[in-house]
């Protein structure tokens, strides 16, 4: 029995030891909790949804209002036709109805819903003929750029990797320079607090020119994803978002005097953007309650305006909520940091 007891306590020294371990107690219980607990949300079950369509003010699609209306599974949107040619990109309908003389549909046979919405409609349409003679149909498939979901993706993981290098990046480093000492010798230099912290947001910046391009030309290269709006915008975007998430690192390492101690607090504020802010999955799957929390996330706000100038090709002006956030962000989180940060 005795030559046991070595055995016994290594493993109850290494129990010990995981359990001394914030971070590994976080992603071994926490994270799948709160990961199942997102999903749950985004995912629930719901009523069985219906399929927007459009019809085009003036057309002879106009004609076949009160058959679309009789089904229960679309629902109608009556647009003008540059408005509806808006919707149909941007998806916010499946297919739209138009045509001067015969009855047209326009839809993108890349979308799944776009399919199953123009056989609703063609349903819908042919039952209220009344089953005397088949309404003619004119298909015009048009492919819309920025459809596809890896056209949707790519800027979420474009902000996804601002935040985790930005956040990560940052606190990691500030918090190192305080266990080996080094700011506090800092102290003793004509160096004032606010600089130190303004020169690790703009040094910052110096590594998104070597981070962010390789992805932009990767997902061109390899998958035709394209920048619909300007470079110059997409540019303004990524700046102010690394600034954001730079300013949040450092408020996130301005107390914080261990690794392990710095990790569970990045852990807990990213987690939640991680999950929440429409990186893979659109946001808006989450209840209406949750909506307003969501959108006020930075991460939420930065991916809105990477897809805006992305994928709508928005000019700056049309993301003036998205970029007031990320802002507003910036300012708090640099403030709120300059206030309580320590230098050991």
């Amino acid at each position: 029995m005795s030559e046991l007891n070595p055995l016994r306590e290594l493993i109850l020294m290494r129990i010990r030891a995981f359990l001394r371990e914030p971070e590994a107690l976080f992603w071994t219980f926490g994270f799948p909790i709160i990961m199942a607990i997102g999903l749950g949300l985004a995912f629930r079950e719901k009523p069985a949804e219906t399929s927007p369509v459009a019809v085009e003010r003036g057309s002879v699609a106009e004609r076949y209002l009160p058959a679309l209306r009789r089904s229960p599974e679309i629902e109608v949107r009556i647009m003008d036709p540059a408005d509806a040619a808006t919707a149909l990109r941007k998806g916010d309908v499946a297919v739209v109805l138009g045509g001067r003389d015969t009855l047209a549909f326009r839809y993108d046979p890349g979308r799944a819903e776009s399919r199953v919405a123009r056989l609703l409609a063609d349903r819908a349409v042919q039952a209220g003929a009344g089953g005397t003679r088949p309404v003619a149909v004119r298909e015009r498939a048009e492919r819309q750029p920025g459809s596809r979901y890896i056209d949707w993706v790519i800027p979420g993981i474009i902000g996804l990797n601002l935040m985790s290098t930005g956040m990560w990046g940052i606190g990691f480093g500030v918090v190192q320079m305080r266990q080996k000492k080094q700011l506090k010798r800092l102290i003793s230099t004509p160096m004032r607090r606010r600089d130190y912290l303004l020169s690790q947001i703009l040094a910052r910046l110096a590594f998104v020119v070597l981070e962010v391009p390789p992805i932009v030309l990767f997902a061109w290269l390899a998958f035709g994803v394209r920048v619909s709006g300007a470079l110059l915008s997409l540019a303004v975007v990524v700046l102010l978002g690394t600034m954001t998430f730079a300013g949040l690192g450092l408020l996130a390492a301005s107390r914080a005097r261990t690794i392990e101690g710095a990790s569970g607090i990045l852990n807990l504020v990213m987690l939640p953007m991680f999950v929440l802010s429409g990186v893979f999955f659109p946001s808006s799957r989450y209840p209406d309650v949750m909506q307003p929390f969501v959108k006020a996330l930075p991460l939420t706000a930065l991916n809105g305006a990477l897809r805006g100038v992305y994928n709508d090709g928005l000019p700056l002006y049309a993301l003036g909520g998205s970029l007031a956030i990320l802002a507003a962000w910036m300012v708090l989180s640099f403030l709120l940091a300059l206030r309580i940060f320590r230098w050991q």
